[in-house]
């Protein structure tokens, strides 16, 4: 390799952008940590926004002003956080941030070296993205699909190291981070059927899937390179796998079986692939219509190995068919322009080495993939398509790109957010009182559906490893059970809460706040009315409301970086989620004070029209 190539995978990193990105991620840190109640800023004496925090050494400490909003989130003034350490102002330092505050995080000597690089990598990406931020908010706003998925910059907006990416070197980021946004080729791979199992969605043959994704020539080609090995091709089945995947695990950890021909190196595809925010979902670049390919990817991000399983594979398909059954048909989902993007088929290799290790082992997890259908095959010439993620996107310029897609829809900000929430929100509320289901919705698993700027519906992926269904009522095929959760009704509420208001609705509400004249109270209340619009549709589910009551003075807060800082190798016991999670405390409803109201839709609840609209 060239100097000038080994020079270009650290371009980004320089003193003025890394000063800028550790201020950024420092005042995140600050924020979601207070939120979770792991540091505990106190009022000045001599201010009523201006805030202290004492490191674990009383003589280290960092100052900010901030405003407190709805559910405990801190709004801190990025500007003036400033660090003091004994006497003397210092620069900012995220990562002497979490050894100086080591103690209170309770973070332990076997975690922090990991989470300190995770942190490093994160902020690293953040770099890269400052460096290479092509388009501001407002020019967002006329991207296409694929420029907006590439050109958020945040990650999940609760985790602190969310991209951290352990496994990657630096060449490897260019080539294969979503923001870099470099097209690559699959690697294909054929495994032996004694070991390999294809599974699909009823309408879907293993032809049909071939025939799509490579064509006729291509299968012809692979089939010729398994009869010159000297084997039956009709003994194979074809595995789509990662590149990084394919050089840093597979080639090694997989020898035995390519030693004895039970797996078989075919060649890469013609497609070029780009990944996506979840890294290991790839959308198809050449042929955008057809289906994203999810492959496992065994880096370390944000608190879990990005495996995928192959005895979960065998059942993807079977929860496909079986949810598409129960919602499709669905006519107030229909009405709200809900759709899901099917997991239509799926393949895994099983290493009998470590099969006998359990499924929750990490090697287990290493050769498996699921194809998924793509928004741009479902819409219509009048509708265009972006992640969710990008209503909580802020160029580097500090300008928030949901104010700008309000603008150029040309409507009020409480009609817009009106319309989002009845394609977003009530499809939720309809899927939890009707069915008792629940998906995982934040911003990356959402792709909204637009017409003129204006939400009009929404894609929801992620349906099968992340959805949990709590109706016993409801009869799963035995291939689907795993979906099935027992648990309190609190647990089963507090999904809601947590996943739409503390993960995603308190950051949309601040960004409002923030950057225009819209309360938080005017984004509350549109929430509130959003809920009993839908009771007073569905008044047959009164004793539900009652039971599963989203009105309630407080909700319990669960805390993600806790997670992380407790075991950012595997956050949650795949086999045990909810009893997992980690709570600290109560969330006051920011909607509570709306429970025995029945909103009017007259003008006269919101401010005036200049503080409504951009």
């Amino acid at each position: 390799m060239t100097s000038s190539y080994h020079h270009s995978i650290i371009q980004h990193l320089n003193p003025d952008s890394w000063a800028i990105v550790n201020r950024k991620q420092l005042k995140k840190a600050m924020a979601e940590l207070a939120h979770e109640g792991l540091i505990k800023p106190t009022l000045r004496k001599d201010s009523n926004t201006s805030y202290i925090v004492y490191a674990d050494d009383p003589n280290i400490y960092y100052q900010f002003d901030a405003k407190i909003l709805a559910l405990e989130h801190w709004h801190i003034d990025e500007a003036s956080l400033t660090k003091i350490n004994y006497g003397q102002k210092e620069t900012l330092d995220l990562l002497a941030f979490v050894l100086e505050f080591e103690i209170q995080l309770g973070i332990t000597a076997s975690v922090c070296p990991t989470y300190l690089e995770e942190l490093t990598s994160t902020l690293s990406s953040q770099a890269y993205k400052y460096c290479h931020q092509k388009n501001n908010s407002k020019a967002l706003v006329q991207a296409d699909f694929q420029t907006i998925e590439q050109a958020m910059v945040e990650g999940h907006p609760c985790f602190i190291a969310n991209s951290g990416r352990i496994g990657f070197d630096g060449n490897d980021y260019e080539a294969f981070a979503p923001e870099a946004a470099n097209p690559f080729t699959l690697v294909w791979l054929a495994g032996h059927k004694t070991r390999t199992c294809f599974s699909a969605i009823q309408a879907l043959s293993y032809q049909q899937l071939l025939e799509q994704e490579l064509g006729l020539s291509m299968i012809q080609d692979f089939n010729k390179k398994i009869i010159a090995l000297g084997q039956n091709p009709d003994d194979f089945i074809f595995i789509p796998v990662h590149p990084w995947q394919w050089f840093n695990k597979l080639a090694l950890v997989f020898a035995p079986d390519l030693a004895q021909k039970r797996l078989l190196y075919l060649g890469t595809s013609k497609d070029s692939y780009v990944a996506q925010q979840s890294i290991r979902t790839l959308y198809n670049k050449d042929k955008p219509n057809h289906f994203y390919t999810k492959t496992a990817l065994s880096i370390i991000n944000m608190g879990f190995m990005r495996g995928l399983s192959p005895n979960y594979m065998k059942s993807t398909p079977v929860i496909t068919d079986w949810i598409n059954q129960l919602l499709e048909p669905d006519a107030y989902l229909q009405e709200c322009g809900f759709l899901m993007l099917g997991e239509v088929a799926t393949i895994g290799y099983t290493n009998h080495y470590y099969e006998k290790l359990g499924n929750s082992c990490a090697h287990n997890k290493m050769l498996s993939a699921l194809w998924r259908e793509s928004p741009l095959s479902k819409i219509t010439a009048s509708q265009r398509v972006m992640t969710m993620a990008a209503l909580l996107h802020i160029d580097h310029q500090g300008t928030a790109f949901l104010p700008e897609l309000i603008k150029a829809s040309g409507h009020s900000i409480e009609t817009w957010i009106k319309a989002y929430l009845k394609a977003y929100f009530s499809t939720l509320l309809h899927c939890f009182f009707k069915y008792e289901l629940v998906f995982m919705p934040h911003g990356e698993n959402v792709i909204l559906i637009l017409e003129d700027n204006l939400p009009t519906g929404i894609f929801m992926k992620d349906i099968t490893e992340e959805i949990l269904l709590y109706n016993k009522e409801l009869t799963l095929p035995k291939a689907a059970q795993r979906v099935f959760v027992e648990t309190t009704d609190e647990m089963k509420i507090l999904s809601l809460f947590t996943d739409v208001f503390d993960c995603y609705f308190r950051f949309m509400s601040a960004i409002l706040n923030e950057q225009t004249h819209f309360s938080e109270d005017s984004f509350w209340q549109l929430v509130a009315e959003c809920v009993h619009d839908y009771q007073k549709r569905f008044p047959s589910y009164a004793e539900k409301y009652q039971r599963y009551n989203l009105f309630v003075p407080q909700f319990k807060k669960c805390c993600l970086n806790r997670l992380q800082i407790r075991n950012n190798q595997q956050m949650l016991d795949l086999e045990d989620p909810m009893n997992s999670l980690q709570f600290a405390g109560m969330l006051n409803n920011p909607i509570a004070c709306y429970a025995n109201q029945a909103l009017s839709y007259s003008t006269n609840n919101y401010p005036s029209k200049e503080l409504n609209t951009l």
